[in-house]
């Protein structure tokens, strides 16, 4: 079995394994990696194109190889002639063509035919005449036309391999993001179940105190308003956390249900992540496969150039072949023949001028691009590596945001046990406890992120 089939079915089978009742079982944040990375379609095409760009390089080395062709013809002719006499006539055709990329050919046929003038002016009498022929054809020299268009080719070829090692950069990146994502929501999901429960407790106590007449029947109106906004904001976190995982499974590239868990990954940090961006962008241009890439399609291209400026010189090649033909299959002559030819494009109407010409500004466009990739990965590494130093500035910053709200909450709690706080400002408390525990899972999960965002800028996998 394939491995991306092996893959694909272990993902479905994964992702099903709550039929039955079972418990949901937990995905696990490096089965997510290698699930994207076996079965993704954008894997599939990436690599599909670089198997029609390796294709295509040996297509074009085929013209440098000898060409081999063999014929064999029937006819079913008249054999008139003039009055006068009698005449024995051969006539032979030789074609020779030359074609861009696919090297030089030549085709010879013969034809002979014995008459007696005068007894076969006007007759639909008719004849048999077989033919069977094998012919073989080699370039010699072309001025790099050929070679060129070959080393153009293969080149293209590595280009495409580049690019597909970038697809799978982005899919490992867009896997990351979709499963931090999911694990954040689930986290969100546990914050608002806490602040429910929380709301409930509340609730419990405000009954009581209403009930014993020390707390105005307002207290239990809040207290019941406080837990159906708690309900609330449950069923909105439980949704996003649904459709986190549809988003993750479409990163993975499955196709499946979302009855599964996923766990709260630990995102280790990136090597040198808190260098400056001058010293992180040598390795990022150095790993980065679509500079690469683009570093290629412009060497190409300068084969292309060479190929073309070929097209302004001679063409040699030789060709031979060997036939074998006559009125009956038991009544053949063979024949043989050599011959070099050399092509010459003189006039043209100035098209190979014009196709230097478009592919020297085809080669500019290249490397502009080159450039504008350049200066893009350095966009990338700033903003990433300023992401990742945010986004660890708040996360201190949260955690200490939920120790003061926790303290908040107890303090608030304590003071409405003992009579002397009021349901408004114990809700207060829980709504700030709720928001800053939100906004320090937030900040968790957003360094995370930041982090494979930075990955992807180095251009590691």
């Amino acid at each position: 079995m394939k491995p991306s089939i092996f893959f694909s079915v272990a993902a479905l089978c994964l992702l099903a394994s709550h039929a039955n009742g079972q418990q949901s079982r937990v995905l696990t944040f490096d089965e997510a990696l290698r699930i994207a990375r076996a079965t993704h379609p954008q894997l599939q095409v990436a690599h599909a194109q670089s198997e029609v760009a390796d294709a295509r390089a040996f297509e074009s080395r085929a013209a440098l190889l000898p060409q081999v062709n063999g014929s064999a013809s029937y006819q079913r002719t008249t054999n008139n002639s003039p009055s006068g006499g009698s005449s024995v006539g051969t006539s032979t055709v030789v074609g020779t063509g030359t074609g861009t990329g696919t090297g030089t050919g030549t085709n010879t046929s013969t034809t002979t035919g014995i008459g007696t003038i005068g007894s076969n002016r006007d007759s639909f009498d008719t004849g048999n005449y077989f033919r069977f022929g094998v012919t073989a054809s080699q370039l010699i020299y072309d001025f790099g036309q050929t070679t060129g268009r070959w080393n153009a080719a293969k080149t293209t070829a590595r280009s495409q391999l580049d690019s597909e090692a970038r697809t799978a950069q982005q899919v490992s990146y867009s896997a990351r993001a979709a499963y931090y994502n999911a694990a954040a929501t689930y986290a969100l999901v546990k914050v608002a179940q806490d602040g429910l429960t929380n709301q409930e407790a509340h609730l419990v106590q405000a009954q009581g105190f209403v009930r014993a007449g020390t707390q105005p029947e307002i207290a239990l109106a809040q207290a019941l308003t406080n837990r159906a906004t708690a309900r609330v904001q449950l069923i909105t976190a439980q949704n996003g956390y649904d459709v986190a995982k549809a988003q993750l499974n479409q990163a993975m590239g499955v196709e499946g249900p979302i009855d599964y868990q996923v766990e709260a990954p630990v995102a280790e940090p990136v090597p040198d992540e808190d260098k400056s961006t001058d010293d992180l962008l040598p390795t990022a241009i150095k790993a980065r496969p679509d500079l690469q890439s683009l570093a290629d399609q412009i060497k190409a291209q300068e084969f292309t150039i060479g190929a073309t400026k070929g097209g302004y010189y001679p063409a040699l090649s030789a060709s031979t072949a060997l036939t074998d033909a006559g009125p009956a299959l038991d009544n053949l002559a063979w024949n043989w023949y050599g011959m070099l030819s050399l092509s010459w494009p003189i006039f043209g109407g100035g098209i190979t001028n014009q196709q230097v010409r478009e592919a020297r500004a085809t080669a500019s466009v290249l490397r502009g691009q080159f450039e504008i990739q350049r200066q893009q990965i350095r966009l990338d590494l700033e903003q990433a590596r300023l992401a990742v130093r945010s986004a660890k500035a708040s996360e201190e910053a949260t955690h200490e945001a939920v120790v003061n709200a926790r303290e908040q909450l107890r303090l608030a709690e304590g003071r409405y046990q003992a009579g002397v706080g009021n349901m408004i400002e114990l809700g207060d408390a829980q709504v700030a406890m709720t928001t800053a525990a939100a906004q320090e899972v937030q900040a968790h999960y957003s360094l995370a992120t930041s982090r494979a965002q930075l990955l992807l800028a180095l251009g590691q996998p």
